[in-house]
């Protein structure tokens, strides 16, 4: 980490998977957070799942992003702080590094302290001009800017890619976009991905692909209960469900018991009920005016809103009020 200009641990708290387990199995409704799908088989999988045919959302928004290269520089200027939330695909920040006009600094912030620094190690060595740093962190909390970080006053671009912010409840959504704009500033601005409402069958293929890899992620929850938890669920007593919720303007994935069973964890019984769920996974699902108008409240002015050929996916430009 020697090329690093700095590295900042907040030393966020790390949710224990077991707690996790526990308290999602015995709520009326069972859930388990889906930051839990990413480990590194659940990785794999995702990497799967972002190639198929029916799962339009990555290739889509890496497309959108080189076609969009030009507009995005002439809206930033030169000479941007670039603020990346949770280190995604890194072709994802590379087309937007190569559009900027010399950019001044690369912050990234993520709560994997591993990802995190396999990331900036990345980009140290594909833009060893570019000053560098990292701050270890939970992003959907709120924290100050690092004074490690650039103090020259140039212009904080934030930077949310992958729709990940349909994965918040809408509430969440509004305390996340308010962080953001207390982070950059006066001045500053967010380029978000957001995917959009759509086809219901479009949405329902996106998550139920023919070659079975998102029921594959979804069911290595459990796989991960079983190996890291020493349960003995069977995975075929489980099925991967995903559907389009109207009403919320939501995907929503599940695992369904097919049987009336119980499951021991760690000296704890759960039973479930042939038909019972356990909720893994929201995405919802905007408009552009509704994104636009979520941005409005919480303090940003919407500048531009591109989408491509089939307004399957947006990316929106968005000025800190």
């Amino acid at each position: 980490m020697e090329k690093i200009a700095y590295f900042v641990d907040l030393q966020p708290e790390l949710e224990d998977f077991l707690s996790a387990v526990v308290k999602g199995f015995s709520s009326s409704r069972k859930s388990l957070p889906p930051k839990f799908f990413y480990d590194a088989y659940g990785s794999q999988v995702f990497d799967r799942i972002c190639a198929t045919p029916e799962y339009y959302v990555t290739r889509t928004e890496i497309g959108l992003m080189k076609d969009i290269g030009a507009e995005i520089r002439a809206l930033a200027g030169p000479q941007n702080v670039v603020v990346e939330y949770g280190c995604g695909s890194s072709l994802k920040i590379h087309a937007l590094l190569e559009a900027l006009i010399d950019p001044a600094e690369y912050l990234a912030i993520d709560i994997s302290k591993q990802h995190l620094i396999n990331t900036v190690e990345e980009i140290v060595a594909d833009y060893p001009d570019l000053r560098v740093g990292a701050i270890c962190a939970d992003f959907s909390a709120s924290f100050d800017w690092p004074p490690e970080a650039d103090q020259s006053g140039s212009r904080r671009l934030a930077y949310f890619p992958g729709s990940t912010i349909g994965n918040q409840m809408p509430a969440e959504a509004a305390q996340f976009l308010i962080s953001v704009r207390r982070l950059i500033g006066e001045g500053g601005s967010l380029l978000i991905g957001v995917d959009l409402k759509k086809d219901i069958g479009v949405l329902n293929r996106a998550y139920n692909d023919a070659a079975g890899h998102t029921a594959d992620f979804n069911l290595n929850l459990l796989r991960r209960i079983n190996n890291e938890l020493g349960a003995s669920i069977d995975l075929s007593s489980f099925e991967h469900r995903a559907y389009f919720n109207a009403e919320k303007s939501r995907i929503e994935m599940h695992l369904e018991s097919n049987i009336d069973q119980t499951v021991d964890i760690d000296g704890r019984t759960f039973s479930f009920k042939s038909g019972e769920t356990i909720h893994t996974e929201n995405s919802y699902k905007y408009s552009l005016a509704e994104f636009s108008e979520l941005a409005e409240k919480c303090g940003f002015k919407p500048r531009k809103a591109w989408t491509d050929a089939d307004d399957f996916f947006s990316i929106h430009y968005l000025d800190a009020r």
